[in-house]
């Protein structure tokens, strides 16, 4: 049988937090250096800083160049990447055990040396921009982030995470180097490890590069969004038109998310889902459709999307409003909830196969709640969501005219 793991947690006198998840009969281990900074932490003249920022890491420090980051760590056989968004900016590397020591070495390098070279920066500006490109012709990408802005127009939860072509344009390197001065901050930072690593060691290593860290980041604006819901519909020249469909959700912290996992899950979490079966499998009428939940700090939402022809898109959405209608109306079948039971516990069972889940779930549990909720305690509570509790939430949120609609596709002729 393999040994238990362990999960452990440090706190260094300047407020960094180091946790470990050790998993001892593995031969990899995840590491990822946490910011708790994203695009809602952005004004106007700083609309794509974060994610420019994470860019700019990879692009050489006081003692390596990009070349020199990239050429040791595939020397390791390692993967290093990193991501933004909203909340949070994270730079990960995954690699076997017995390359741990040397990863963080890289990582702690490239976060806290950053030269941000200004040659490297009007490259990377194109680079960035190339990016925002291709994001714009791709609508199945670019419906996703219309919603949240149609939806929470005005706030920053709304900005999409890539930024703005003329904001990227306009960056010098005062100007990063300011906003990391403003946000990457010790309490503010997580650094965080699973796989087979010893946490006293870790702690050791990250102490010798972060003890020297000071500062506060600049506290967090939260607010509750309401705003009356929003339409788009952009035109495209495209075969198909791409939709979201979205409308208020939970905060990390609510407890009502559980229920709404729930209703995600039977109306288009999956092929045995409502919407999944009523649009594709008995009309065929789009190849993907489905739904989400994304929770924050201090708002939420719940997303339908799908993809489909101009001519379908009417009876399509009447159908995503009928499902939406009956659940609120009706709930879900005790069926429905054995089997959304079912999926959910799979789904956070297997992710702890993964030691990058296993240090992302570190990372969010601690920067989100202060404190690492087990699998168990997830899994309880799912299992505790009943009908009723489904019922209410789906009345709460799934109206039809609590709905925000975004899309992407060729509407030319009828604007003519």
């Amino acid at each position: 049988m393999p040994s238990a793991t362990s999960i452990c947690k440090t706190i260094l006198p300047n407020g960094i937090r180091i946790l470990t998840e050790q998993v001892p009969y593995v031969e990899s281990s995840s590491i990822g250096i946490w910011a708790n900074v994203g695009s809602r932490d952005e004004d106007d003249s700083r609309r794509g800083i974060s994610h420019f920022i994470e860019h700019m890491l990879f692009k050489g420090t006081n003692t390596r160049n990009a070349w020199q980051i990239a050429d040791e760590m595939d020397y390791l056989g390692g993967h290093l990447n990193a991501f933004t968004d909203k909340e949070h900016t994270c730079f990960y590397v995954k690699v076997l055990s017995e390359h741990s020591d040397k990863a963080l070495d890289i990582l702690c390098d490239m976060v806290l040396n950053s030269v941000l070279d200004q040659e490297e920066m009007d490259r990377e500006k194109n680079v960035v921009i190339e990016e925002i490109k291709r994001h714009r012709d791709t609508p199945e990408e670019l419906v996703h982030d219309l919603i949240p802005e149609v939806a929470w127009r005005g706030h920053r939860l709304g900005n999409s995470v890539i930024g703005l072509e003329e904001v990227i344009l306009g960056l010098t390197h005062d100007d990063l180097a300011q906003f990391m001065q403003e946000f990457y901050r010790p309490d503010a930072m997580v650094v965080c490890a699973a796989g087979n690593v010893d946490h006293d060691r870790f702690v050791d290593l990250v102490t010798a590069r972060f003890s020297n860290l000071t500062g506060k980041r600049t506290v967090r604006q939260l607010d509750d969004i309401c705003v009356a819901p929003g339409r788009q519909m952009l035109s495209r020249a495209t075969e198909q038109v791409h939709f979201c469909m979205g409308t208020r959700g939970y905060t990390v912290s609510d407890s009502r998310k559980y229920a709404l996992a729930t209703v995600d899950c039977v109306l288009g979490g999956g092929m045995s889902s409502r919407l999944f079966q009523e649009i594709r499998e008995k009309r065929g009428l789009a190849y993907s459709v489905g739904s989400y939940a994304v929770s924050y700090q201090d708002n939420g939402m719940f997303v339908v999307f799908g993809g489909t022809s101009r001519s379908s898109l009417d009876e399509v959405l009447e159908l995503v409003n009928k499902e939406c209608k009956d659940i609120a109306e009706n709930s879900i079948t005790s069926a429905e909830l054995e089997r959304a039971r079912n999926q959910i516990r799979s789904s956070i069972v297997l992710a702890q196969e993964s030691m990058s889940n296993r240090m992302s779930r570190l990372a969010k549990n601690e920067i989100c709640y202060g404190r690492i909720f087990s699998m168990e305690e997830v899994i309880r509570e799912m299992t505790m969501v009943t009908q009723d509790d489904v019922a209410q939430v789906a009345d709460s949120l799934l109206k039809p005219d609590a709905f925000s609609l975004v899309a992407v596709g060729d509407f030319a002729a009828e604007e003519e």
